[in-house]
């Protein structure tokens, strides 16, 4: 029989993760939404640059990504559709990659530990759509959501006999240290850096293995076609794809 896994061993797990996923979500949030944009608004031969600029800005308005002006015309539900259909998308894309090795990737917790970090990694990204910044609040969200925990609000707090703060921040540290700085010009988080720090938050939570097999990980048949070679990628694919949204309503429960 397991071992029971205590509050304070999760929360002990969870806010290192949660203060490093946060400054993630803000480098996505914050990446330069008009690149893409502008690439698709070619100018043509004869147009000066005042009318370029022009068609760029109209171009922009229906642009739905953060920072633009149809973004801050959304509600939170888009908003939260956005996180759950965009980012989604590369977050389960990275976790399905496993698949491809069929059963044989079971031996190994990869699939996971990478799913719960990306759920872990959306469930931040809700909570600030919804004004949540509190690291504190943002663990228990992922208790509940996750692992079907209601977690003591000074417990998340790390107010219990035996909290190492100082350990809390060195792992931090670990855990964010391909993110870009806040504030700088070039402040933007490339895929190389997304993905390393995407797989150390998987790799954080492997101290709770055992809680991750609560996670919404989709129906029956995704697994089951996860567990043959090569095809498996598109099982867990669709399989982490509808865990996120599982997520997300799981998510809106507890914001009810």
């Amino acid at each position: 029989m397991a071992e029971t896994i205590s509050d304070e061993q999760v929360v002990k797990v969870l806010r290192p993760f949660v203060r490093a996923a946060g400054p993630m979500v803000d480098a996505l949030r914050e990446a330069d939404p008009f690149a893409s944009a502008a690439q698709a608004v070619p100018s043509a031969e004869g147009e000066t640059e005042a009318t370029v600029r022009a068609r760029l800005a109209e171009a922009l308005k229906s642009v739905k990504v953060p920072g633009s002006a149809a973004w801050t015309a959304m509600d939170v539900d888009d908003r939260i559709d956005w996180w759950v259909n965009r980012v989604g998308r590369v977050t389960a894309l990275l976790t399905a990659a496993p698949g491809l090795l069929g059963a044989l990737s079971d031996r190994l917790p990869v699939q996971d530990t990478m799913g719960v970090a990306s759920q872990g990694l959306l469930l931040c990204a809700i909570a600030g759509e919804h004004g949540v910044t509190d690291v504190s609040e943002r663990v228990r969200l992922i208790g509940w959501v996750l692992f079907e925990r209601d977690i003591q609000r000074h417990v998340a707090e790390g107010r219990y006999r035996g909290y190492d703060v100082a350990a809390e921040n060195e792992r931090t540290a670990e855990l964010s240290e391909d993110l870009p700085e806040r504030g700088g010009r070039r402040a933007r988080l490339g895929v190389k850096a997304g993905a390393r720090t995407l797989w150390r938050l998987g790799r954080s939570l492997v101290a709770i293995l055992g809680e991750l097999e609560k996670r919404p990980s989709g129906r029956f048949y995704h697994q089951a076609l996860g567990a043959l070679p090569v095809v498996g990628l598109v099982g867990n694919y669709f399989g982490e794809r509808a865990g996120l949204r599982q997520v997300a309503r799981r998510a809106a429960t507890w914001f009810a």
